[in-house]
Order: C-alpha cells, then structure tokens, then sequence
C-alpha cells in the first residue's frame, strides 16, 4: 500500500532536512508536487507550528519563476505539510559534485539570477535567512530559491523555537551568528558565500559550526577559487558590516548585462545530493535513471491513508548539509555551542571541544549584572573550562537560557 499525503500520493522520499521530510508526489490529475512533512517532535511544538505557517505565507508571498508556486498546505494537520510545484533539476551542490565548477561567465550568470529572486523576496517584505547550495534547484529555466522554512517577515517579532535551526554555517552572516537584528543584507552574505562554493572554494574553510561562524564574524573570506573579475564583487557581498554589502539591484546592474543560461548547461546526468527538491508542472517529469520499481514502501507518516503508488529508489545524499547546533550564543570575541557531539567553547581565535562522554556537569550562570551568560563544563577527569558570551542586555541572556535548559535536558540529563 502507498501513502496520501491530503491528495497526493507519495512516489518516493526525496530527503530529509531539519524540518521534516520530502516526498516526490502525485496529484489525482498526475500532476507531480513537492511534499514537505514536518517532523513529529516538532509538530508537537506550538511554536514551531507558528513558524510553519509563516513559511507557507513567505512562499506563497513570492511566488513567481523565482520560487516554487505553492499548490496546498495544512498546517494544522498532525503532521503539518506544505506541497508545492515540481521542477526537477539537481541542486546547485549536486550540480557542483557532478559537474566540477562553476566557470566565469556560468558564475556571472548565476549571480544575476539569484540576486533577482533576493530581489523578489525583498520586495515582499520578507528575508530568507538561509540561502545555500542545497536550497537551491537548478531549473532549465533558471535557478530556483527554495526553502523558506526560517524565512521571516522584516517588520515582524523574531518567531524563536527550543533546538530549531536559524541557518546554516558557512553561509551565516556575522550579524545572524551574532544573534543581532537580521535584514535582507543578510541575504546577500550568504549569496556571496553561494558563489564561492558554485567556484569550488569554502568562504570560510571546514571545520566546526562554531569555528565557521567564528571565522565568518573575525576573518577575511578565502576567494582564492572566485575568477578575479568577480572577486571585488564577492568580496563586497560578504563584508563583515551589512552596510557595506550591495543590495541585489546593485549586484544586478554589475552583473544582469548580457548573461547566459545557468541551468543544467551540461547534459550529463547529474546524481541528486542535497535533499532540497525543486518544483513545477509535474506532466513533464521524466522517469530517472535511477528509478527502480520496488514493492511499495512501508512509511509510518501519522495521519496519512494508504493508497496505491509505485516507489522509486534515489542514490542516498553524498554529502549530507552540515547541520546548525541545537544552542548557539556568541558575541564578538567569544561564543558557546552545543549539539549532539557535546559543548565547543570559542574564546579569541581560540577553540576547545568536549563530547558528551567525557563531560561531567554543564553549568551555567547571569554575571554582570545579568547582561552575560557564563557557561562552565566540568569533565569527569576534574578539569573544569568555562566562557563568557556578552547578551548586551538581561532580555538576550534570558532568551538564551531559555533554549539552553532543554538542550542541556535532552542530551545531559540530571
């Protein structure tokens, strides 16, 4: 038996990322659509619920051939879920692992047409707050942002939920790393970190999340793979101060002149990587190479009626999106991390490591006045390190401890 997701009958899984899964589906008339499904941990989460809606509303504000077109959603299912067009087409990491990098005018052009869909997200009001390779489709029509899953409306109050994702390191910029006020420039950080990848560099090395963010806040970018005739452009799009960045009309009228296609400019088969999908007309998918006709699937989805459908079998990803930690609190010279692996202190330049196994107690504390939040890990060998992240105000301090106590709950019980 196959799975009814509302309508639409699941094929097959496409990927899983923070949020929940994605599945490849059909409508009753055969037309194919993205089907996002919120994890069941999270859906038990009125906050989480919150921000679900609002990026049902962010997609659907956008619209366009920038995006995907929103088809359905019901957030208020038990497991929430969003359905939008399907438009096949290899993310742009995909694309990268596939086919090497990106060349100068391909790069040029790519530029241009994410600076145009930023531009359309903008003019709504809204920020994505997590533009990456991975949340990018390469349409033949064109590139496609998708993912508006931490998107938020400029003028609205900063929706904030225990353990959820604000980004992606490597891609963050200072101000979102820092936990300050985020605006579209933010955006543009991240557009800018785009382009190095799609050249086949890293802005900011390998590593850690909190040692990306770190050297995102204190450090040059690393260019060396971005040909030169981008290279002032880049480099202005990841300045350290959002005031310095262009906006997307800007990067526009340096880049919008006469560029080529960037979709799939190479015909080659391309292996799917991230678990991003796109979306459009479903009518003309065609069947992938890899799609293998199986006994259907037995997917345990709450809420969802059987129903007949063929399962098809994608490669599993190559190289799965380096998640963003479940608490993070930084300022500008120091800054505290902690996810499954265990708690990264980073202190000027300066970063130490400790997994679970070998820690102790965690414990933290208000100091100045309040205004700072120092958090001290105890290891079972009687060593004891501890680190100050500067809130620059009580209100900051508390919202941090607030998503710190479960985090520590959850993997350090008492």
């Amino acid at each position: 038996m196959g799975i009814l997701i509302g309508r639409y009958v699941i094929e097959h899984k496409l990927g899983e990322g923070g949020m929940g899964t994605v599945y490849l589906a059909r409508s009753r008339g055969g037309r194919a659509v993205a089907v996002k499904v919120a994890r069941p941990e999270l859906a038990a989460d009125p906050s989480f619920r919150a921000r679900f809606r609002a990026e049902v509303a962010a997609a659907r504000q956008v619209g366009g051939f920038h995006t995907a077109q929103v088809v359905d959603a019901d957030p208020d299912a038990e497991a929430p879920w969003l359905a939008t067009a399907y438009i096949p087409g290899p993310t742009l990491s995909a694309l990268v692992l596939a086919q090497g990098p990106m060349g100068g005018e391909r790069l040029r052009s790519l530029g241009a047409a994410l600076a145009e869909a930023l531009e359309a997200i903008h003019a709504c009001g809204l920020v994505h707050r997590d533009l990456k390779p991975g949340n990018i489709v390469m349409a033949s029509d064109g590139p496609r942002v998708l993912d508006f899953g931490i998107a938020r409306a400029v003028e609205s109050t900063r929706l904030t939920a225990t353990g959820s994702a604000f980004g992606t390191p490597g891609y963050l910029a200072p101000e979102q790393a820092l936990g300050e006020e985020v605006t579209g420039a933010a955006d543009v950080f991240a557009l800018g970190a785009v382009l190095v990848a799609a050249a086949g560099g890293r802005p900011f090395g390998d590593g850690t999340p909190m040692g990306l963010m770190y050297r995102a806040v204190h450090e040059a970018p690393d260019l060396a793979t971005v040909p030169e005739a981008l290279r002032g452009l880049v480099g202005r799009c990841l300045a350290k101060n959002p005031a310095e960045r262009p906006t997307p009309e800007e990067i526009l009228d340096e880049l919008g002149v006469g560029v080529m296609s960037v979709s799939v400019a190479d015909p080659a088969p391309v292996a799917a990587s991230d678990p991003v999908p796109g979306p459009a007309p479903a009518d003309a998918v065609p069947l992938p190479s890899y799609a293998l006709p199986t006994q259907p699937a037995d997917v345990a989805v709450p809420g969802f009626v059987p129903h007949p459908a063929t399962l098809l079998v994608p490669p599993q990803p190559s190289v799965p999106p380096l998640p963003a930690p479940d608490f993070v609190a930084a300022d500008r010279s120091s800054g505290i991390a902690v996810d499954a692996d265990g708690v990264s202190l980073h202190l000027v330049g300066e970063e130490a490591d400790f997994g679970w196994a070998e820690i102790g107690a965690v414990r933290y504390e208000r100091v100045r006045r309040g205004r700072a939040l120092r958090v001290t890990v105890h290891l079972h060998d009687g060593s004891v390190f501890d680190c100050e992240v500067d809130g620059r105000g009580a209100a900051r301090v508390d919202e941090w401890i607030l998503r710190l106590d479960p985090v520590l709950a959850r993997y350090l019980p008492v």
